[in-house]
């Protein structure tokens, strides 16, 4: 028994430090390349122990310089999508939540039905309307695209967290005389503010980081910043893999802190409903 009780701490153990590895790894190999001089970093042996250098960061500065347009482009779009999916999810989820009927249940699972579309078999119907609209290679497009395609879970998730506020503070509201749109301005909104941001940092991450509709919807004027990363890939001159590091640890870093601050809400919105009741 004895023997048992140290190995069941020690196997828990050795699972987390086995994920934290696989995890990290990648982090800290492209973090750590981006500083490493160019011929150290495919080098066998590994060079564990190197002279620091922002060569590569004062190269990327110099020559690639649409890729901080393209970061310029990545958070406007961010920004802009997160703050049309948060609306549209929060007044969805308020009225799934507050309004019982059977086609809104069988509505909710349509939803879940959307979300698990692969992406590119809306995309590809999608181009020549977009182009006919004259949206093609605009922040419209791709904000637009980007809350919709996340809608359908921030909407699931803002009805769960709108769930466990009590009815009866939106009776005592409307009582006082208050309408629907200050019910949920003045009441619900406040109370389910973790839930908003469990739905801002989903949408933040998945924005910040999308490809496809970016590749598909965009060209020159509102190229983000994932898309300039694949063009240093596909350079003609060959890939300088010290500045490919440097952008990536750029783009990378800001959804990163973000996330890390925000942990707490995304751990929020991953368990909503598991222990309702």
């Amino acid at each position: 028994m004895r023997a048992e009780s140290l190995l069941v701490p020690l196997g828990k153990t050795l699972a987390v430090a086995a994920i934290l590895v696989w995890s990290l790894f990648p982090i800290v190999f492209i973090v750590a390349s981006s500083v490493k001089p160019g011929q150290d970093i495919f080098a066998v042996p590994p060079q564990w122990v190197f002279e620091p250098t922002l060569q590569h960061y004062a190269t990327l500065w110099s020559q690639w310089g649409m890729f901080f347009r393209g970061l310029w482009n990545s958070a406007l779009v961010t920004i802009g999508a997160t703050a049309l999916a948060v609306v549209a999810s929060t007044c969805a989820g308020y009225a799934f939540s507050r309004h019982a009927a059977r086609w809104l249940d069988l509505s909710v699972v349509g939803l879940i039905a959307v979300r698990l579309i692969p992406p590119i078999v809306v995309t590809l119907p999608l181009f020549p309307i977009v182009n006919r609209l004259g949206l093609a290679d605009t922040h419209l497009v791709l904000i637009v695209l980007y809350a919709t395609f996340f809608v359908s879970l921030g909407t699931v998730l803002m009805r769960t967290f709108i769930d466990q506020i009590p009815r009866d503070l939106d009776e005592a509201a409307a009582i006082d005389g208050a309408t629907r749109l200050t019910i949920l301005w003045r009441v619900i909104v406040p109370l389910a503010a973790p839930g908003i941001l469990a739905v801002a940092v989903f949408v933040i991450v998945f924005s910040w980081n999308e490809f496809l509709f970016a590749f598909i919807f965009t060209g020159t004027n509102a190229k983000t910043a994932p898309l300039v990363i694949s063009e240093m890939i596909g350079s003609i001159d060959g890939v300088d893999w010290g500045v490919l590091f440097a952008a990536s640890t750029v783009q990378l870093a800001p959804v990163l802190a973000f996330v890390i601050l925000m942990n707490r809400y995304l751990v929020a919105g991953l368990t909503a409903g598991a222990t309702k009741g």
